[in-house]
């Protein structure tokens, strides 16, 4: 197969490895055998596998992390329904390099030739990108595989999805992992196995537990700590790997994260649900995951002080001036000691009792503000400045409550249309149950004919 300019096609298998090619690619799998995890999706049986062996695939979305194997299956594919590969670079490639691959394509059709076209990072291609596969894929010109680690259903243009099957990919598990590194370690062709090396399973599992399920991460790290074993043992064949070169070749673990991706709004979902089920650990958990990848704790202190306005509200008033207060500590103290601030916020959060009465009320009032926008103010309501205003009745009938024993006056305070409209049913917990008792005296005292709470919001 010959190699077209930005583009790329498949290695043969049967030539000589280039060791200066990365670990991580030279230990590429060549067959479904040799691929390890998405077994939902290529063991024996399953869906894509049988696609693949019935020469079946059609145009595919492979949607998952980093290192999960998306372009490895793309070569296999290639590789069984002996087809041409070409990779797109989604960064590199424009429309001039498309349209030029793709009259190749069309022209190789006509002859017989079959054309794999891969794009790596299919999320960066612009619509005009993606539109200009649209009529190869739908003449049959191309059978398109794309690789995107963020959500297809936001990224992908709906023409082109509609015309794919999507398959999820998930991170591999660490045990999956360790025994791709015990086979670098092993292959002699393609991997280290000439250097000889030594590794226990703890330093092997230590190395899949930074990786997050990325067999690429895990590849990257094992190649530079059996650098670094070489050079600290003073020899070039039977050097250790133990569990301080391993923390060497690391420096810091590599959380999966990505500020601006769906990673970003899944671990904030998973902080706030964690606190919305007043479970502690977990919100800790996902609060550190959060801050130790770098995120940013003013993004995470304004989505706190969300969170107890949301889920706690009037139930314990004391959270909000909590959370603020954790926002001005973190803006006051910086990092890393604003940690504990944001740790201590969450957790109390996490134990008040939790009521979104006063987000329902709201929600429900925006609702009806919309529809009813155009409401005059009734006139017992309105000031009345000057003589014109009185005598047109303004404030006639308004009801000064402090004059009254029960400070209560049997007096409407809403447009004549919504005048039994009840918005705020507090909870009986915390200081709304306080809250809730209050304002059943209070419809009492003013024989209110507002709707009141059910039963079952108790």
């Amino acid at each position: 197969m010959v190699s077209m300019g930005l583009f790329q096609t498949i290695p043969d298998s049967e030539t000589a490895v280039d060791r200066s090619r990365p670990l991580a690619d030279r230990m590429r799998p060549r067959t479904l055998d040799e691929f390890v995890g998405q077994d939902h999706l290529v063991g024996p049986g399953k869906p894509l596998r049988t696609q693949i062996e019935r020469d079946d695939t059609g145009s595919l979305i492979f949607w998952g992390p980093p290192g999960t194997g998306k372009t490895t299956l793309a070569q296999i594919i290639a590789h069984m329904t002996k087809a041409t590969f070409i990779e797109f670079s989604a960064v590199l490639t424009g429309i001039k390099e498309i349209k030029q691959v793709m009259v190749d394509a069309e022209r190789g059709r006509r002859y017989g030739t079959r054309t794999i076209v891969f794009i790596d990072e299919i999320h960066r291609f612009n619509k005009a990108q993606q539109d200009a596969f649209l009529p190869h894929v739908e003449k049959g010109n191309i059978r398109l595989i794309g690789a995107t680690t963020e959500n297809p259903s936001f990224e992908i243009i709906s023409a082109l999805l509609s015309r794919s099957r999507v398959y999820v990919l998930k991170p591999l598990a660490e045990e999956q992992i360790v025994s791709l590194l015990k086979r670098a370690i092993e292959d002699e062709p393609r991997g280290l196995g000439a250097l000889k090396l030594n590794a226990s399973d703890e330093s092997l599992a230590k190395i899949a537990s930074y990786s997050n399920g990325d067999a690429r991460s895990a590849y990257n790290v094992l190649e530079v700590a059996s650098t670094l074993a070489r050079e600290r043992d003073h020899k070039e064949v039977a050097a250790e790997i133990t569990n301080d070169i391993v923390q060497d070749a690391v420096q810091k673990r590599l959380l999966l994260y990505d500020k601006g991706g769906e990673e970003h709004y899944n671990l904030i979902s998973a902080l706030h649900k964690s606190v919305r089920n007043s479970d502690p650990d977990a919100a800790l958990y996902w609060l550190g995951r959060m801050l130790e990848a770098g995120e940013d704790p003013l993004y995470i202190a304004r989505r706190v002080v969300r969170m107890s306005v949301e889920d706690i509200g009037l139930a314990d008033p004391n959270a909000l001036a909590l959370c603020m207060a954790a926002r001005d500590a973190v803006d006051f103290i910086g990092m890393p000691e604003g940690n504990l601030a944001l740790a201590q916020a969450v957790v109390y959060l996490s134990v008040a009792p939790k009521s979104n009465a006063l987000y329902t009320a709201y929600s429900n009032v925006q609702s009806d503000v919309e529809r009813t926008a155009a409401e005059s103010v009734p006139l017992h309501l309105r000031n009345a400045p000057t003589g014109l205003m009185k005598g047109l009745g303004y404030g006639e009938g308004y009801q000064y409550a402090h004059d009254l024993d029960a400070k209560v006056a049997d007096m409407q305070c809403l447009p004549d249309n919504l005048r039994d409209r009840t918005y705020y049913h507090p909870i009986n917990e915390g200081v709304e149950k306080r809250i809730r008792e209050r304002l059943e005296s209070i419809r009492q005292s003013r024989g209110d004919r507002r709707v009141h709470p059910p039963a079952e919001r108790d």
